[in-house]
C-alpha cells in the first residue's frame, strides 16, 4: 500500500497484554476501512506479546511492529506518531477492541464536516458487566473551544482512544513522557488547538477495565501525577476562560447498607456536586454545594 493512500494510522501501545492483544488486532484487521496501517509499539513486554504481534504481522502486512525499552504509554504513542503516514491518527490500547466500522465512520465524519477530530462512543468492559459510558445521539460538528471541550466530556472523560486526530497537527504536540495520566494532560490541549470536533454515534470502542492496569494503581507516584494532571486541566480551562460544564469526577462514594443490602449511596463529585441514589443506582436528589 502506498503511503499516500493511508487514511488512518492506528497506534497500539503494547505492554504485557498477551491475554488480550489477539482480540485487539482481530478487530483492527477486520476494519471496513481498508486504507489503514496498524503500528504496534512493543514497550519492552516480558510476556508473549511480541510473539503474538509477529504472528499477526505475518497475517496482515498493514501491521508494523516497533520495539522499544519499557518507557510508558506516552513514549509509545510518540514513537508511533513519528512514523505514522495516515491522514489521521487513532489510538487503541492493547487490551481493548473496536467495532468493525469504527474507523470508517470516524474518518468519513471528519472528512464530511472538515473536522480535525472525530469522536465515537465507548463501553467499559469489566470482568462480568459491560457498561455504556458514552453514547452520542447525533452526528454533529462543533468548532468553538467551549463546544469542543464540552462535547468531549472533559474533564469527566479524558480518553484519547475514542477519537481520531489530524496527523500533521500532532507532530508539534507530543505526549508528556515519564509520568502517569499523560493522556489527561495532552488531550485538552489537542482539542483546544485542532479545528473542528465531530461526534459520531452508533459505533463503539470497548475499553477493558483491568485491575492490573495503570489507572487502577494506587502508588504515591500515581496519586501525585493524577493530582498534577487535574490541576493542569483546571489551570488550562481558567487561562482560556472555558467554563467547566461537565461534572469533574467522582471523588468519593459512600454506601449505606442494612443486613448486607445496599439501601442508598452518596456520591461526591469534584468540584461541587452531591448525588443521592436509592439502592446505589436509582437517582433521588442532586445538590450543588456552595463555594
Amino acid at each position: 500500500m502506498q503511503n499516500k493512500n493511508i487514511k488512518v494510522s492506528i497506534i497500539v501501545p503494547v505492554y504485557n497484554t498477551e491475554k488480550y492483544i489477539g482480540k485487539c488486532l482481530e478487530s483492527l484487521i477486520a476494519q471496513t476501512l481498508k486504507e489503514i496501517e496498524i503500528i504496534c509499539v512493543n514497550d519492552g513486554s516480558t510476556d508473549n506479546s511480541l510473539k503474538i504481534l509477529n504472528y499477526y504481522q505475518n497475517k496482515d502486512l498493514r501491521i508494523k511492529i516497533v520495539n522499544q525499552k519499557n518507557s510508558g504509554p506516552g513514549k509509545s504513542r510518540n514513537t508511533g506518531i513519528k512514523i505514522a503516514k495516515g491522514d489521521f491518527i487513532g489510538f487503541v490500547d492493547g487490551d481493548d477492541w473496536v467495532d468493525k466500522n469504527y474507523f470508517e465512520k470516524l474518518y468519513n465524519a471528519a472528512i464530511k464536516y472538515n473536522c480535525e477530530i472525530s469522536a465515537g462512543d465507548f463501553y467499559r468492559q469489566g470482568k462480568i458487566l459491560k457498561t455504556k459510558k458514552l453514547n452520542y445521539k447525533y452526528m454533529k460538528a462543533f468548532y468553538t473551544p467551549t463546544e469542543k471541550i464540552n462535547q468531549a466530556f472533559i474533564p469527566k472523560h479524558n480518553y484519547v482512544w475514542n477519537k481520531i486526530y489530524k496527523r500533521e497537527k500532532l507532530l508539534s504536540m507530543p505526549f508528556p513522557e515519564n509520568c502517569y495520566y499523560e493522556d489527561m494532560r495532552w488531550l485538552i490541549k489537542i482539542i483546544y488547538n485542532l479545528n473542528g470536533f465531530v461526534t459520531v454515534p452508533n459505533t463503539f470502542y470497548y475499553y477493558r477495565k483491568n485491575q492490573g492496569s495503570i489507572v487502577t494503581q494506587k502508588t504515591i507516584k500515581h496519586q501525585q501525577d493524577c493530582k498534577l494532571a487535574e490541576k493542569e486541566i483546571q489551570n488550562f480551562l481558567h487561562k482560556h476562560n472555558i467554563p467547566i460544564l461537565i461534572q469533574y469526577k467522582l471523588s468519593k462514594k459512600i454506601k449505606v447498607k442494612l443486613l448486607g443490602l445496599k439501601l442508598f449511596g452518596i456520591e461526591f463529585y469534584h468540584p461541587q456536586k452531591i448525588k443521592f441514589k436509592l439502592f446505589g443506582f436509582i437517582p433521588l436528589i442532586e445538590i450543588e454545594k456552595l463555594n
